[in-house]
């Protein structure tokens, strides 16, 4: 049974679009841990920019997914 170009596009999309994403998040995630363990005193502005660092990083993946849900429904 042949496999539609399309699915096999969007599960590409999706699949490789989280990757990024995700190996980001835990860089960051990493990189704050690491931050926080060297200056406790800093954690209210270490957070703040861990969290807006990983909205940007899930942001990719939002896109990646409406990406691949306009092939499969669209297209």
């Amino acid at each position: 049974m042949p496999i539609d170009v399309t699915v096999l596009a969007a599960g590409l999309a999706i699949g490789l679009g989280a990757l990024g994403p995700g190996i980001g998040v835990g860089l960051v995630g990493l990189g704050a841990m690491r931050a926080i363990g060297r200056n406790p005193d800093a954690v209210p502005q270490i957070q703040t920019n861990m969290i807006l660092a990983i909205v940007f990083a899930e942001a990719i993946a939002i896109y990646s997914l409406v990406v691949a849900l306009i092939l499969i429904f669209v297209v």
